[in-house]
């Protein structure tokens, strides 16, 4: 077969894999973020539709679709019924470049179980995960709707306040490394220790951030219901509005693949070679590993959401500009000591 035909089948093989694991996962998430709240609080959570309540997502998915979807005469038509689509495509395309599992082979063919392995993957999913921002914002601005705008404002600001500290929390990574390839940055843990165990700083900087990229709480200012209703998707209903959900739990997804990526050591997992296990099981090893890793880190998501209050606005600007930023810069000292010592 012609290689350039085996190329674009892979590749389409492999975006259907990952795009259809997550739109699992998201509708999913929603069932694990009910029945976890009510875990917190002592309540028993969907129950009713299938067992366990795991026909839940369906029930819901079917409601959103055949809600009636609303168009306000007093929007800006076009930006409004564009916006939800910018956050929910960016949302998905920032997982292509980051690997769930080591390379394979397959009919004397080596597949790497990554969409894109590129150069500068670190570099594509900051880009990219930071256009999100524009949805939020012309959703804001195109409601016509002053709680709307107010919350597409505080996106924003929010989006530029923590993406720095975020960026400064990855350079560490960087540095150790030497590369901005996602799976060089993995294979680096591989042979050195994850990068948690001596970038904690850096880690924690990142999950923080990460949790105010994705307006989660404690940083849900952009949507604060009991000041701004539901801020920048007040206008919104139907299908519309289930894309913005959706597009939250992609962004969490993708923020807990990228954290387990950087600083837990991807799809890696400590002794497996003293096991033996041949090639192909122990790569069903490394990517079951990875996706645990990262319902971890989404569990985590949940569970903060149910346990710390919001912040005061001025509180979410102090943190990030007084507290995070300080904190990366001297994680960057620190890594740049060890690496011109050589111990990285």
């Amino acid at each position: 077969m012609d290689p350039l035909a085996l190329v674009v089948i892979e590749s389409t093989l492999k975006v259907g894999l990952v795009l259809g694991v997550i739109m699992t996962v998201v509708a999913y998430m929603e069932w694990v973020e009910r029945r976890v709240s009510a875990w917190i609080q002592d309540r028993r959570g969907p129950n009713r539709v299938g067992p366990f309540g795991l026909l839940q997502p369906l029930a819901d998915g079917i409601k959103f679709l055949f809600k009636e979807d609303i168009l306000p005469p007093h929007v800006h038509r076009a930006l409004y019924l564009l916006a939800p689509g910018i956050i929910f495509t960016t949302s998905l395309v920032t997982f292509s470049v980051i690997p769930f599992g080591p390379p394979i082979e397959i009919f004397g063919r080596q597949v790497r179980l990554q969409v894109a392995d590129v150069d500068s993957g670190i570099l594509i999913i900051l880009a990219i995960s930071s256009l999100g921002v524009y949805g939020i914002a012309l959703a804001g601005w195109s409601s016509n709707n002053k709680y709307s705008l107010l919350g597409g404002l505080r996106s924003s600001a929010q989006l530029i306040s923590y993406e720095l500290a975020m960026g400064f929390s990855v350079v560490g990574v960087l540095m150790s490394a030497g590369s901005l390839r996602l799976s060089e940055i993995v294979d680096f843990q591989v042979r050195h220790g994850w990068n948690l165990l001596w970038q904690l700083p850096g880690f924690i900087v990142f999950m923080t951030a990460a949790f105010a990229e994705t307006n989660r709480l404690p940083f849900d200012l952009p949507e604060a219901e009991t000041e701004l209703v539901a801020g920048y998707h007040t206008e919104y209903s139907g299908f519309r509005f289930l894309l913005f959900l959706m597009a939250e739990y992609a962004n969490m997804i993708t923020a807990s693949g990228l954290a387990v990526t950087l600083f837990l050591g991807g799809y890696h997992v400590p002794g497996l070679h003293l096991l033996g296990l041949p090639p192909l099981a122990s790569a069903l090893v490394q990517v079951g590993a990875f996706c645990l890793k990262v319902a971890f880190i989404l569990f985590v998501y949940v569970w903060v959401r149910w346990t710390l209050p919001r912040f005061r606005y001025d509180q979410l600007m102090n943190l990030g500009w007084k507290v995070l930023l300080p904190i990366a810069l001297a994680n960057i000292l620190w890594v740049a000591f060890f690496v011109l010592r050589g111990w990285a």
